[in-house]
């Protein structure tokens, strides 16, 4: 029981779909259900809105902008603008849930600023050349123009981490990129996975499973080109996306591209899949772990967060295997690798490691660390105390 203000800002980058971030902001909302929502858009379909308990948003003048519900993303460079023209000045805790450029919102002396990040802005950073090159943005003039932007954003994306008091990651992985970017230590606290929404099931059938959004980091061209390289083997493709016309054009006979499927076809998909395929370098990624809470065995790049959450043939009781190299010769060699030990990995062991991960540990920990940091707030000399709070019970 800790004694948290009446006003409490929840500062989110943007809503336009329900994946991981989003799963974040739906948890705290369930620990702090009196926060209002800003963003600096909010194109979620009106049928997604229960996990925002359907309370509105407060957008930006991005919202507003031409083309902004299909292109909003191309607004980058007036981003830092529109997150600073929220006025925080009302409210006494400000949680920010940032993978872009949320964490930027102005606080003042007063205030505390507690912020969830996802990850610091990846094309900004360390992933800046292969976003350029993906997005063809890497020569000529756009690509001047595109370098000059991102030099803008990184000097102040490195700033706005001042006005962060406490930050918490949600991977050691981006705890660690958070350090090279910042020099700023954070507190790792894995997101939420709604495991009790994903059954085991013990018994599979014959083919191999890959569920993405078809963007060019996902790397599902690669895990195709792979299968192209095993004809006797299945793989299945659930996802959409820009790249989806491209990926069907790869797909051999044993590739069956579903393109968008519902929630409920993801899960028996997923639950009778001999394994789970996952090419990408994610921040944490959370579909291999929904993948093993069906007591599906993931194979998967293992660089980023993967390697935090999956079990490898090292440990007693494994939960997947690794590859090293981002092509489809390192995935093949995975694939034969796991067909040997396949029988080393059991449904229930998958389970088990992934029920670390339900939503009830992030919401004890998350509260844990903003109780922590509210009680560092009050006793600091220098915060003008105000009798301006309330009860608040988990």
């Amino acid at each position: 029981m800790v004694a948290f203000p009446q006003k409490i800002a929840l500062v989110h980058d943007w809503f336009a779909v329900y994946t991981g971030s989003e799963r974040v902001v739906e948890q705290i909302l369930k620990l702090f259900p009196q926060a209002d929502l800003f963003s600096l858009v909010d194109f979620s379909p009106p049928d997604e809105r229960a996990f925002l308990q359907n309370k509105p948003v407060r957008t930006s003048f991005i919202q507003r902008l031409p083309f902004a519900r299909r292109s909003f993303r191309q607004y980058l460079p007036l981003m830092p603008l529109a997150i600073e023209q929220f006025d925080m000045s009302p409210y006494d805790l400000v949680i920010s849930s940032s993978h872009a450029v949320a964490k930027g919102v102005i606080t003042g002396p007063n205030q505390l600023h507690v912020s969830y990040i996802h990850s610091p802005i990846r094309y900004a950073w360390d992933m800046q050349g292969e976003y350029l090159r993906d997005s063809g943005l890497d020569k000529g003039l756009k690509g001047i123009v595109s370098r000059l932007i991102l030099h803008y954003i990184r000097l102040w994306d490195r700033g706005t981490m001042n006005g962060v008091d406490a930050a918490a990651a949600n991977s050691q992985f981006i705890a660690q990129r958070i350090w090279k970017v910042y020099r700023r230590n954070a507190e790792v606290i894995y997101p939420p996975v709604d495991i009790h929404s994903f059954s085991c099931v013990d018994e599979k059938e014959s083919y191999y499973l890959a569920v993405a959004r078809l963007v060019p980091y996902k790397k599902v061209d690669l895990i195709v080109q792979a299968f192209a390289d095993m004809p006797d083997r299945k793989l299945m493709v659930i996802g959409d996306g820009p790249e989806l016309t491209r990926i069907r054009k790869l797909a051999t006979p044993n590739v069956e591209v579903l393109g968008y499927q519902s929630t409920e076809v993801i899960i028996a998909k997923m639950q009778r899949a001999k394994a789970f395929i996952f090419a990408a370098q994610e921040d944490f990624g959370i579909t291999p772990l929904e993948a093993q809470a069906c007591g599906t065995p993931v194979i998967a790049f293992d660089k980023g967060g993967v390697g935090e959450t999956i079990r490898g043939l090292d440990d007693e009781q494994p939960t997947g295997i690794f590859f090293s190299e981002q092509n489809a010769q390192a995935l093949v060699q995975a694939v034969d690798l796991f067909e040997i030990n396949a029988s080393r990995i059991t449904s229930s062991a998958c389970r088990e490691n992934a029920v670390r991960f339900a939503s009830e540990h992030f919401k004890e920990k998350f509260y844990a660390f903003v109780s922590a940091a509210w009680d560092a707030h009050q006793s600091n000399p220098y915060i003008e105390q105000q009798d301006r709070t309330f009860t608040l019970e988990r």
